[in-house]
């Protein structure tokens, strides 16, 4: 038997509980992990509270990512003892996920532990860390450079905007932060931002253009937010979207990308192929300095999840959350 949250579907809506699950519960997969850390992010709290229908599934275990041992393996690329981290690919969603002691899955959403991070500072990155080094991959790839200009990073204060902030300035990268928490102005510029400003000026209904002011963005809201960040990015800059904290909806023109030719870069953390993946946790194996999680992420036991789920949504979490499931 192992620990588990797990979250179950009634008439009266749903629930989530921490219970003790036989392995013969488990689902289907060729890998049986034993999980060390997992975490709680935006989607997990949206899971666990009954906020927005993110589960598709019943009874289901949250928690989209986790890190830890192989158990058991009849996949040929994991053997037993082998360290792993498991980011998207469904699970809390449609898949039981990592907010347990014990996770089975499909071997190829696997992949190493990188060996510049132990289990716990894998999942102070988690999978926020390792979307926002998707989005500045995809900066990158698009041909953003630190000479074309400063970039603006919103959501900044959350587990996304913390890290590629630390990443774009580990790369030589000027940042201006965006958030709701002017207190954090210290803890942001500690990461590297030059600039702290107050998300208010991104969050109502702007001009379809604005003035140029950003080479490249990291944008985490969604909706103004997103469409106002586009009408300030500079002549043939680029906007790495992979958020929706402010809304799903996009209540903008398109004068942004036929006048100025700017390129909206869609970032998918839970299908990126696995090249994708090894690429995006190799940057931040290389670019982030492993004591800038201490300040990025805070622990708590699998006892906690369910109150810090609350505290997710009503916004006052910073940074990332790391679950031991081990107590």
């Amino acid at each position: 038997m192992s620990s588990a949250l797990l979250i179950e579907k009634g008439d009266a809506g749903t629930t989530a509980a921490l219970t003790s699950v036989d392995d013969s519960a488990l689902p289907e997969g060729d890998v049986t992990v034993d999980v060390a850390y997992s975490t709680l992010n935006y989607k997990d709290a949206l899971a666990i509270t009954g906020s927005s229908p993110v589960v598709r599934r019943f009874p289901m275990v949250p928690g989209i990512d986790f890190a830890g041992v192989v158990a058991e393996s009849t996949h040929p690329d994991w053997s037993a003892g082998d360290a792993v981290v498991l980011n998207g690919w469904g699970v809390g969603e449609t898949h039981w996920g990592g907010l347990a002691q014990r996770a089975r899955v499909n071997g190829d959403w696997l992949i190493p532990l990188p060996s510049a991070f132990d289990a716990r500072q894998a999942m102070a990155i988690g999978t926020a860390g390792y979307t926002a080094s998707l989005c500045v991959a995809a900066l990158a790839r698009f041909g953003v450079t630190p000479a074309d200009g400063e970039i603006l990073v919103t959501g900044a204060t959350g587990g996304v905007g913390s890290i590629a902030i630390a990443l774009l300035t580990a790369a030589g990268f000027t940042v201006a932060a965006a958030t709701g928490k002017a207190a954090e102005a210290g803890y942001l510029k500690g990461l590297g931002a030059s600039t702290v400003l107050d998300r208010a000026e991104f969050g109502e209904r702007g001009k379809p253009l604005q003035k140029e002011r950003w080479a490249g963005v990291v944008e985490t809201a969604g909706s103004h937010t997103l469409v106002n960040a586009a009408a300030q990015t500079r002549y043939g800059g680029a906007v790495a979207a992979c958020g929706l904290a402010q809304g799903m909806d996009l209540p903008g023109t398109v004068a942004p990308f036929i006048l100025r030719g700017v390129t909206l870069l869609g970032i998918d953390s839970v299908q990126a192929p696995k090249e994708r993946r090894l690429e995006a946790w190799a940057r931040l194996a290389r670019d982030l300095d492993p004591a800038a999680l201490d300040a990025i992420a805070t622990e708590i036991p699998l006892g906690e999840a369910i109150a810090a789920a609350g505290r997710f949504i009503d916004g006052s979490v910073r940074g990332r959350l790391v679950v031991d499931v081990n107590r």
